[in-house]
């Protein structure tokens, strides 16, 4: 039986849902994402093989705070510019967890190094809303880049075609439309003091190198 999707104002479902153990796909600007506790094992171990992703690729860490970044993590200066000039946003990081009791949990969980993002809109929403930690990614199978790739889900129906294939138990849709910007996340690693690009994204080469002063490698 399809999971009938609901409307984004009804974002305590979602958080709901987290909370029970369950996965809820929720919209942003980019693409539709797939969300979990980040402290439940099996929730986030059913994404990474609904996806085929590989247990290498961290799942993204929705911090709903820099202070709980400052908890969880190691952020050097030039990942504070960039949060600074970025977050809420469209890049992501890659940061160390600190060693600690709860990171050491979710670092089991999601994987390390930790991807990070503080995210606008819904997503955003959710993990402040939400009574446990998200972690999320891509509403699509890992590594789905040939040539007549899709790629991530911009759509509902997008949604439901993924979830139909994969066959992946989701209690909650939330219905942001038609995601309109269909670009992956920026990603730096900030894991060291002199920060490098990962992958190109929505925020520019050219923004990044103006916060820092100097040009990424």
């Amino acid at each position: 039986m399809r999971v009938k999707s609901i409307p984004v104002s009804e974002l305590e479902k979602a958080a709901r849902a987290l909370d029970d153990g369950e996965l809820v796909i929720v919209p942003t600007e980019r693409w539709y994402m797939i969300c979990a506790d980040a402290t439940n094992l099996a929730a986030c171990e059913s994404i990474f093989t609904s996806k085929q992703r590989p247990r290498s690729k961290s799942l993204v860490y929705i911090a709903p705070s820099r202070q709980v970044c400052a908890d969880l993590f190691v952020m050097h200066p030039e990942a504070e510019l960039l949060a600074d000039a970025f977050w809420p946003g469209n890049l992501a990081m890659l940061l160390p967890w600190k060693s600690t009791p709860q990171a050491d949990v979710q670092q089991a969980t999601v994987g390390s190094p930790a991807l990070v993002t503080i995210a606008p809109g819904p997503l955003g929403e959710l993990a402040l809303s939400s009574p446990v930690p998200v972690a999320a990614t891509t509403v699509n199978i890992s590594g789905d880049a040939g040539v007549d790739a899709p790629g991530p889900a911009i759509s509902v129906q997008e949604v439901h075609a993924f979830l139909d294939h994969t066959a992946i138990n989701a209690a909650v849709i939330l219905d942001g439309g038609v995601a309109p910007a269909a670009n992956h996340l920026t990603i730096v690693d900030c894991s060291m003091p002199t920060a490098d690009l990962t992958r190109p994204g929505l925020v520019h080469e050219r923004a990044l190198a103006a916060v820092l002063r100097r040009q990424l490698s």
